[in-house]
């Protein structure tokens, strides 16, 4: 039988640019020290830890943890893309849930180099392979990098088929803006209009402006999870609690289906979203406030459509119509999400826990979402994985 989870601790540290942050290490360690004592519990108590990051050598959590303690615990290293940090959290979840466990620390930090994301070994074939050979036939466009030729094909194939305008992805940049402007965590804080989205320069004309990509960032964050009678031995918080989450792969129709939002996972979102509505018996009518996976404008938008929070080709009007922000149906990306916030991979997935978990304990302050009491996660990693959890303050 399945365990309640419990997120009794959160931690993260501000982002910075590439070159301006700590070491990795000293990141991480920063980052599960300050969950450690959100939870006001020791690392000594701590069974499992489960360390998350993209661009590190092996046994890089080793090196992090080991400066908050050296217990002889499982440290488990983690690479998933993008959605390293919440599959991290994925197997931390399981590790409660099933029994093996009663605390654990999950980890997430990135270390990243300026510009666009490339391959670190040139002498093997790619991941991306069957990627690149279909974002090679729909899109082209070999002279723009890879990642914005993915996710900006995705975009522009949704301006295709239905008519969304450029000014759609503007705005949820804008949007952005807005809300990181109360984050004392988020890299960009300035606020800008739509039309300085749209006045930005182009890095892809008529589909993508620099502003509607999140830059590369460098940071941490973590959480401490544990099962109801631990929480009850140890007296810590019980407020917010894991109530459903999924985790999915690509399935042949990635790359069967000539379609650009399938190849960027819309599908893999889509079946989490799905599978964790089943999980918890609500739907995206139950939601209050979401961080998703916006490493593009052009990837909120369609993930919007993916989880349901409004209906396919309905995005636009969602956004024109204010329903995903404060005083609409459901606040997307208080934090400011990727697109303010950066994106240092192994850390994003737990960023967007803290920021979640702050949310449904009322202590969010000029981000508070009035009243939340049921908040859902997105994070998505390309040729890798998408996770969906739902949390919830009973």
């Amino acid at each position: 039988m399945s365990r309640k989870v419990y997120v009794s601790g959160v931690g993260m540290i501000p982002f910075a640019k590439p070159g301006a942050s700590s070491p990795y290490h000293e990141m991480g360690a920063q980052a599960a020290r300050a969950a450690l004592q959100d939870a006001g519990i020791a690392y000594e108590s701590v069974e499992q830890a489960y360390a998350g990051y993209v661009y590190g050598d092996s046994t890089s959590g080793q090196k992090a943890l080991y400066a908050v303690g050296m217990t002889g615990i499982p440290i488990v290293n983690v690479n998933n893309n993008c959605s390293t940090g919440s599959t991290a959290l994925f197997l931390g979840r399981q590790a409660i849930a099933s029994g093996a466990a009663e605390c654990v620390l999950v980890l997430g930090f990135e270390q990243m180099s300026p510009g666009a994301l490339g391959s670190v070994f040139t002498d093997r074939p790619t991941p991306f392979d069957a990627f690149d050979a279909v974002t090679d036939h729909l899109v082209g466009k070999p002279e723009i990098p890879l990642a914005l030729r993915y996710f900006g094909g995705a975009g522009l194939a949704h301006m295709d088929k239905y008519g969304t305008p450029l000014e759609a992805f503007a705005r949820i940049r804008a949007k952005a803006s807005r809300h990181a402007a109360n984050n004392p965590l988020a890299l960009l804080r300035k606020e800008v209009s739509a039309q300085d989205v749209l006045d930005a320069p182009a890095i892809w004309p008529g589909v993508m402006t620099r502003l509607m990509a999140c830059p590369p960032t460098c940071g941490a964050a973590a959480a401490l999870l544990v099962s109801e009678d631990f929480a009850k031995r140890h007296g810590l918080r019980m407020d917010v609690h894991i109530a459903a989450q999924a985790m999915t792969t690509d399935r042949p129709d990635t790359f069967d289906a000539g379609d650009m939002m399938r190849l960027v996972g819309y599908d893999m979102s889509r079946a989490a979203a799905n599978k964790v509505y089943e999980q918890s018996g609500l739907g995206p009518e139950d939601l209050d406030v979401v961080e998703l996976h916006d490493c593009f404008a052009h990837n909120e938008l369609i993930t919007y459509e993916a989880l349901g929070l409004c209906p396919e080709g309905g995005a636009d009007k969602f956004i024109v119509e204010g329903d995903n922000t404060y005083g609409g149906r459901v606040v997307t990306n208080p934090s400011g999400g990727l697109l303010s916030k950066g994106h240092p991979l192994g850390a994003t997935g737990l960023a967007q826990c803290y920021e979640l978990t702050h949310q449904l304990r009322g202590t969010a302050e000029a981000r508070q979402v009035a009243g939340a009491r049921v908040a859902l996660q997105h994070n998505l990693g390309l040729g890798g994985a998408c996770v969906v959890t739902m949390y919830r303050n009973d």
